[in-house]
């Protein structure tokens, strides 16, 4: 075999697994500037339908519990939520740290239209999810004792040490989901990653600002003596921690590890992000 096609099989690189990290490390940059660039009016629709989706996921873990009583089949079960999302190209607000940050860091896009994306899927999971944990309620009253035990399970932790470090693996599990996802061109394999991420969360009950807010909001309608000031105060540090989570404990080190990448996107970036590419 010459030493040009021993060149070829081995990729274009010194190592061919740094071809894919590549390789992947465009496709992120490359989603994310899209993701950036979208409309107001396409962030709040997609945000919304990102909260109808993880509703279903709630749905279904509140069915297996019900059913068995266990959170470990349960968290299977929600990994539905996860594959509705990926199928259905939704948003949700905790699946926007790795891939629209990358695009940031590679100058394509700007800080301010991240803001944009954050700010406004993160409200309209919320509005999606209340509406659809009304139906859920409304639809399935027998699920109301799997409702208050598991609201009461994140509004009577408080906050502590436990708290926060559910909080921050939260954030970190739903981001490595997301790299793993970004890591495979396999329909199969971003399922297999979706499912397993929905079981780390929902079947360990870390921490997730949104998933747990519709756990909390379906308890609210069904009736359970909780508060949305109960959620309130709740909600605001775990989306804290959960950001916290995302960022320092996988989106910091890939953006580490793709240093020179990143560097060699900023010298091919436009000098307005946002302009038209």
């Amino acid at each position: 075999m010459s030493a040009d096609q021993r060149r070829r099989q081995l990729g274009e690189s010194e190592a061919p697994v740094e071809d894919e990290i590549a390789d992947s490390y465009d496709r992120i940059v490359e989603e994310g500037a899209g993701r950036l660039a979208r409309s107001w009016t396409i962030i709040l629709v997609t945000g919304t339908f990102g909260g109808f989706e993880v509703g279903t996921g709630v749905m279904a873990y509140l069915a297996v519990m019900h059913a068995t009583h266990s959170h470990l089949l349960a968290g299977l079960a929600f990994g539905i939520g996860f594959v509705a999302l990926l199928l259905a190209k939704s948003e949700l607000f905790t699946e926007g740290f790795l891939v629209p940050i990358t695009a940031v860091a590679a100058k394509q896009a700007s800080f301010a239209s991240l803001l944009k994306l954050w700010s406004g899927t993160l409200v309209m999971n919320l509005v999606g999810g209340w509406f659809f944990m009304w139906l859920v309620a409304r639809a399935f009253p027998e699920f109301r004792p799997e409702l208050e035990t598991a609201a009461r399970h994140f509004i009577d932790a408080g906050f502590g040490w436990q708290s926060v470090c559910l909080a921050v693996l939260g954030g970190s599990t739903i981001t490595l989901m997301t790299r793993m996802q970004q890591g495979t061109r396999s329909d199969m394999a971003k399922i297999v990653a979706a499912v397993a991420g929905g079981f780390l969360l929902a079947g360990l009950q870390l921490f997730h600002s949104i998933l747990d807010s519709l756990i909390i909001f379906g308890a609210i309608h069904a009736g359970v003596s909780v508060s949305y000031g109960d959620w309130l105060g709740w909600f605001g540090y775990t989306v804290l921690f959960n950001i916290l989570g995302g960022l320092l404990l996988v989106t910091a080190l890939r953006l580490l590890r793709n240093k020179e990448l990143i560097i060699e996107s900023r010298r091919r970036a436009p000098a307005d992000p946002d302009a038209p590419r």
